[in-house]
């Protein structure tokens, strides 16, 4: 169920917190609902897509670790629990409302999709990723009821395809020779290419959040210009990702790495209680 990566699903909550809704328990309590949903979504999706890679999995130097992969879980029963988690969700989205279940119905069949086999298109598997984290900022605007800025649209937009990348230079670095064994698109990838896509994408989402952050509409949205002063924390964040991308002997892919690493935490914390100062205070 990869607990780890329900981090992700924090995206959830943006709408939420940009929206002033922290101070509504009623809209915590839908935000946080949907977090959960997507928590049981995404679990569902991973574990159908272990069971459709174990073979190529039991390859992997860190992936041949995994309980389907091991043996140490039957894919029947992982089966079962994806069928089980995805009941779970969508009980939860029908009572968030219906925008939100579309959002969440369209996730998960993207997800089915990219395991099936739009993961091994160039290019087009990278986008499938962004589009994920899209429409769980949507979905959270939808569960709290607010229209998500376009301005955060972007922001995500880049960010998710940052981490893409970055996740596909990872792996052609730890695989090596046998990247293409493992995952057929990486045989259309290169360290160059992925290095341009990265440093094209980085520079895309900084500028998107400096613009978003000087806006006048942001300006008169919170009676303040001082989330200006968040971009350090921001840059400091990406700066760090790409050192573990690039420079850490970490075998774990960076999304990974990011929620044992000290410095990133620390400034993720930095940067949370700043946002949230600017926008409440």
């Amino acid at each position: 169920m990869r607990p780890a990566q329900w981090a992700k699903n924090l995206f959830v909550l943006a709408p939420l917190v940009f929206a002033h809704g922290l101070v509504s328990v009623h809209l915590v309590g839908r935000a946080l609902a949907a977090f959960a949903a997507f928590c049981a979504a995404s679990s569902a999706v991973y574990l159908f897509n272990d069971v459709r890679d174990r073979e190529r999995d039991r390859h992997h130097p860190t992936k041949r670790l995994r309980p389907i992969a091991a043996g140490t879980l039957p894919a029947t029963v992982a089966l079962l629990a994806a069928a089980i988690l995805t009941a779970g969700a969508a009980s939860a989205a029908l009572a968030l409302g219906s925008l939100f279940t579309a959002f969440l119905a369209a996730y998960l069949a993207l997800n089915v999709l990219y395991s099936l086999g739009l993961k091994e298109v160039v290019i087009v598997d990278v986008l499938v990723l962004a589009v994920g984290f899209v429409l769980r900022v949507e979905a959270g605007g939808a569960a709290v009821g607010v229209e998500v800025s376009r301005w955060l649209l972007l922001c995500t937009i880049f960010l998710a395809l940052f981490l893409a990348f970055s996740k596909r230079r990872h792996e052609i670095g730890l695989l090596a020779g046998g990247a293409a064994n493992q995952r057929r698109v990486l045989s259309h990838y290169s360290p160059a290419f992925l290095d341009q896509m990265i440093n094209v994408v980085t520079a895309s989402a900084v500028v998107s959040y400096a613009l978003y952050a000087i806006a006048p509409e942001t300006a008169e949205k919170y009676d303040t210009q001082d989330l200006v002063y968040t971009i350090p924390l921001v840059l400091f964040g990406i700066f760090r990702y790409l050192y573990l991308t690039y420079q850490s002997d970490d075998v774990r892919n960076p999304t990974e790495a990011i929620l044992t690493d000290p410095p990133f935490l620390v400034n993720l914390a930095l940067w949370g209680a700043a946002v949230v100062w600017i926008v409440y205070g």
